[in-house]
């Protein structure tokens, strides 16, 4: 078991995410640091004090705020997508706590460095800012990290957000441009591999059926709006963007890999380069390996016994 560190904006494909990641037993998640993303930063951190309070995995993990901007321009959320409370805009979510402003997401992630070297995953599920500004704290020890794991950048398809951009790499593109020159060891996985990764609503049901209980009926209850949106927009299921990224961080043999060097552009382009690699990039999945790991893991037998007490 390798210990882990997810730095995340959820979002509804960040929540499943987060899930499959506390239901993986190759990795334990130590910490969870959010940023702004997909919602504003108060937004992402109590989603995750919500999918705790839901999910209580053991040892629960160290919950620290992080970067509420981008480095150096205005933030870009995708509330259209994830709803205003980016986990679908359910009335009755339980009310939590707040999360400690102290220790923030930058000591959180450096002590993290500092401890585990080589032994720590960490796994990069929003904009990369906070990483960015951890590199600025301490580059020699986040250098020191095994394996750093993130979900972003469209390589040889379009863009989400706009023709050439997806949204992670586009809301924060100094962030992503330092990460890039940093010389970790870094594994972006696209678009071109999460496109590949489409779970259908009939299959989110039939596996949560075999696990009756109020983690299962919460899951479905705010993926239903991933869904309908997905359909709307032509697609034949949900793309398991965040969920991808996880599962390759615990099993990399579920894609095949690239080494390439890249640059981004100034919206946020992940654009192919001359010279030596500085990361690999996920160009293929084997996709029904994956939604069966994903949907074997993301209900498990032990939450549905405590969610349902």
């Amino acid at each position: 078991m390798r210990p882990a560190l997810i730095d995340t904006d959820p979002g509804i494909d960040d929540a499943l995410a987060l899930l499959l990641a506390w239901s993986s037993p190759e990795i334990q998640v130590e910490a969870i640091t959010t940023v702004a993303g997909n919602v504003p930063l108060d937004v992402a951190t109590t989603n995750v004090l919500r999918l705790l309070a839901l999910r209580r995995p053991t040892p629960r993990p160290v919950v620290a705020p992080g970067a509420a901007s981008p480095l150096a321009r205005a933030l870009t959320t995708a509330t259209r997508y994830h709803g205003e409370d980016g986990l679908g805009d359910l009335p009755d979510w339980p009310s939590v706590e707040p999360a400690p402003a102290s220790p923030d997401a930058v000591s959180v992630i450096v002590d993290a460095a500092r401890r585990h070297g080589r032994e720590l995953t960490l796994v990069a599920l929003g904009p990369l800012t906070n990483l960015a500004l951890a590199l600025k704290e301490d580059a020699a020890a986040v250098r020191r990290i095994g394996r750093v794991v993130a979900m972003g950048g469209a390589v040889d398809v379009p863009g989400n957000v706009t023709p050439t951009a997806e949204f992670n790499m586009h809301v924060d593109p100094e962030a992503a441009h330092r990460v890039l020159a940093a010389g970790l060891p870094l594994e972006l996985v696209p678009l071109d591999a999460t496109r590949q990764a489409v779970l259908p609503r009939a299959g989110m049901r039939v596996a949560l059926a075999r696990s009756p209980g109020t983690l299962a009926v919460r899951i479905q209850a705010f993926s239903e709006r991933a869904f309908r949106i997905a359909h709307g927009d032509g697609s034949q299921g949900m793309a398991l963007h965040d969920p991808l990224a996880v599962a390759v961080a615990v099993d990399p043999s579920l894609a095949k890999w690239e080494a390439m060097r890249l640059a981004i552009g100034p919206d946020g382009e992940t654009l192919r380069a001359s010279g030596a690699p500085n990361c690999r990039v996920a160009k293929g999945v084997e996709s029904d390996r994956f939604l069966r790991l994903f949907l074997d893991r993301l209900c498990p037998a032990t939450s549905r016994r405590s969610a349902s007490s």
